[in-house]
C-alpha cells in the first residue's frame, strides 16, 4: 500500500494538480518542499502528460475524465454559445460519461472532489462535490452531504473569495486547500470507496491571481502535500495517480488580438457603447444563488455615461492606452467596475462579421455561417473557401520580433472529431509554445504587452506509484490516456470511443463498445458569481 492505514482505503487515489507541470514542480522537489509529492515520482512512474487542444481547464479535465476529445465530449471552452450569446459551461453539456460514473456500472463506488465542471452531479454510486463553474453553495450527490461535511470539518468553499481571510491572501489560499482535503476525507471515511479523486484548482489560480509570486505558489503546494499526506496516512490507498491538466509558465512573447487582425482584413465588424453582441455587460439570472432577481441589470450614471461617450468614439480601449503609455492602466482599470469598463469599450459586432473569435479559451475563429448562426453571412457553398483563407493568412502573421504568432493553424477536424464538433471554433490556432498571447479583447492595435505574464503551457505531469503499476518511466502520456489507465486498473472494459489507451505502466484491459450515453438537455448556469470568478482568473 501507498499509505500507512488498514486496509480501509480506495483501490486507486487520483490527485489532480491543476497546471501541474515539471518546471514548477522540480524546484519544489530540489528545496525539499513537497516530500510527499516528490516520493510519489521517486518511487513510481512518472513523465510528462501531453494536454489536448485547447489546453485550458474547462476543456481539458472533461477530457481526462471521459477519455474523449471536445468534439465527443461538447465542451471547448470555459463559454458554451447559443448563437451568439453564451454561457458557462457546467456538467449538462459534458455528453459523455465520466470515468466514475463507468465504474459506477461496473459495481465499483467513487468519491469525486472538486472536479471542475461536474456541477450539477449526476446519479452514480458515490459522493460527488464539484469544483470550478459550480456555484459558491452547489449542488452535490447525494443530497445533503455537504451539510454533513460542514458540520464535520466546518466552512467548505468552492472559491476562495469567503472566510475571514483576506481575499487572495496566501491564508484564503491555505484555507480553500484544507477544505478539499477534510472534505475529501470525509467522504472517504463514510462511503468507503473504490476510487478517490481530489482535484485541487488553486495550483493553477495562485498563477492568475499573483504571478511571479514565489512565496504564494510555495505555500499552495505545501498546502497540497500537507492534505495529500493525511489522506495517504489515514486511508492508505493501494495505488496513487497524480495527473494535471495541463501546465503553466511565464508569456516571454507578445499579446496577438485576433479580433483586431480580423477588422483590419475585413472579417469583422464592431459596435460602441455597450451594444455588441454577446451581452457581456449583463448578469444573468441565477435562482441557485441569488434569487428571482438575480439577473435584473440597473445600469448605472458612471455606465450610462461612459456609453454615451463610447458612442462619440471616446472607448475605454482609447483611455486605457493613454493610461498605459504612462503607467496607470493597470491599477486605475482594476478600480473601475466591470459594467463601466464594458459600456465604454468597443465590442465585436457578431451579426454583421463574417469571422471572429468568440473567446480566447477556444483558441481558434468561428465563421459566421449562414444557417448555423442566426445571422449567418457566409454562404455553405463559400465555407471552405472562407475558411482556407483565414488558414492561410492567419498561418502568415508574424509578431514584432518576426517569428511565426502561431505553431499550427489548421481547421477543426485537424484536432476534433465526434458529434459536437461544430460547438468549436472553424479554425483552430495554436499559439507558438503557447509564448505568444491570444486574446480576443478590441485594443486599436494587433500587438502588445500581455496583460497576463502567466499562461498555460501544453505539457503537464503524471505519476503513479501502488499495486498494479510498473514503476518505469513514462513517454508519450496524453491526457486521453487518463480514463482508460483507470479503467484498465480495475479490470473494467474501455470504451472504444475513448480516445486514448492505458498507459504501458498498468495492464490493459479489454475494450467495448457501451450503449449509447444520454445525459439529459442541457441547463443554464446563469452565474454572475461563476463570472466574475472567471474573469478574476483572466478566463472571461
Amino acid at each position: 500500500m501507498v499509505g500507512t492505514a488498514a486496509d480501509s482505503g480506495p483501490r486507486l487515489l487520483l490527485v489532480g494538480l491543476d497546471a501541474g507541470c515539471a518546471p514548477v514542480l522540480e524546484p519544489l522537489f530540489e528545496e525539499d518542499r513537497i516530500p510527499t509529492l516528490e516520493r510519489m515520482f521517486a518511487d513510481g512512474a512518472s513523465g510528462p502528460l501531453e494536454s489536448q487542444i485547447p489546453p485550458w481547464t474547462a476543456s481539458a479535465w472533461p477530457s481526462l475524465y471521459t477519455g474523449k476529445n471536445p468534439g465527443k465530449h461538447g465542451i471547448f471552452d470555459f463559454l458554451a454559445f447559443d448563437g451568439y450569446e453564451w454561457d458557462v459551461v457546467n456538467a449538462t453539456r459534458v455528453r459523455e460519461r465520466a470515468v466514475w460514473e463507468l465504474l459506477s456500472d461496473h459495481g465499483y463506488t467513487s468519491v469525486v472532489v472538486n472536479v471542475p465542471v461536474t456541477h450539477p452531479p449526476r446519479e452514480f454510486d458515490g459522493a460527488l462535490i464539484p469544483g470550478l463553474t459550480a456555484p459558491e453553495e452547489p449542488t452535490c450527490h447525494p443530497a445533503g452531504i455537504l451539510d454533513e461535511i460542514e458540520d464535520e470539518i466546518g466552512e467548505y468553499r468552492v472559491y476562495p473569495q469567503s472566510g475571514p481571510e483576506p481575499d487572495r491572501s496566501i491564508e484564503s489560499y491555505e484555507r480553500t486547500v484544507e477544505c478539499r482535503g477534510g472534505a475529501f476525507r470525509y467522504l472517504l471515511e463514510a462511503f468507503e470507496p473504490d476510487f478517490g479523486f481530489l482535484q485541487f484548482q488553486q495550483t493553477d489560480s495562485v498563477f492568475h491571481e499573483r504571478p511571479g509570486d514565489d512565496e504564494a505558489v510555495r505555500a499552495v503546494y505545501e498546502a497540497v502535500d500537507r492534505e495529500l499526506e493525511r489522506t495517504l496516512e489515514a486511508f492508505g490507498p493501494d495505488a496513487v495517480m497524480v495527473v494535471s491538466d495541463h501546465g503553466i509558465g511565464p508569456v516571454r512573447g507578445v499579446e496577438f488580438r485576433a479580433n483586431e487582425f480580423l477588422r483590419d482584413e475585413g472579417y469583422l465588424a464592431t459596435k460602441r457603447g455597450g451594444e455588441g453582441m454577446p451581452t457581456w455587460s449583463r448578469a444573468f439570472e441565477n435562482d441557485l444563488l441569488e434569487g428571482e432577481d438575480a439577473g435584473e441589470h440597473d445600469p448605472g450614471v458612471a455606465e450610462r455615461g461612459i456609453e454615451l461617450a463610447a458612442r462619440f468614439g471616446i472607448t475605454t480601449q482609447r483611455v486605457a492606452n493613454a493610461l498605459d503609455r504612462v503607467g496607470l492602466a493597470e491599477p486605475i482599470g482594476s478600480r473601475i467596475p466591470n459594467d463601466v469598463i464594458r459600456a465604454g469599450s468597443e465590442q465585436v459586432d457578431f451579426p454583421e462579421s463574417t469571422a471572429y473569435v468568440r473567446s480566447k479559451s477556444e483558441l481558434g475563429v468561428r465563421i459566421n455561417l449562414e444557417g448555423r448562426e442566426p445571422n449567418g453571412r457566409v454562404p455553405a457553398e463559400e465555407y471552405e473557401s472562407v475558411r482556407s483563407a483565414l488558414v492561410d493568412r492567419l498561418s502568415a502573421v508574424e509578431s514584432p520580433d518576426g517569428g511565426p504568432v502561431f505553431e499550427a493553424v489548421e481547421p477543426r477536424e485537424t484536432y476534433f472529431d465526434g458529434p459536437h464538433v461544430e460547438n468549436g471554433p472553424d479554425v483552430v490556432t495554436v499559439p507558438r509554445e503557447f509564448d505568444t498571447a491570444l486574446v480576443a479583447r478590441l485594443a486599436g492595435e494587433r500587438f502588445g504587452e500581455p496583460i497576463e505574464p502567466w499562461n498555460h503551457k501544453r505539457t503537464g505531469i503524471v505519476a503513479a506509484v501502488g499495486d498494479g503499476i510498473d514503476p518505469a518511466p513514462l513517454a508519450g502520456a496524453h491526457i486521453f490516456d487518463v480514463a482508460p489507465t483507470i479503467c484498465s486498473l480495475f479490470d473494467v472494459p474501455v470504451d472504444v470511443d475513448m480516445d486514448g489507451e492505458a498507459l504501458p505502466i498498468v495492464e490493459a484491459s479489454d475494450s467495448r463498445s457501451y450503449p449509447a450515453y444520454d445525459p439529459g438537455p442541457a441547463v443554464a448556469t446563469d452565474s454572475a458569481l461563476v463570472e466574475d470568478r472567471l474573469s478574476d482568473l483572466g478566463y472571461l
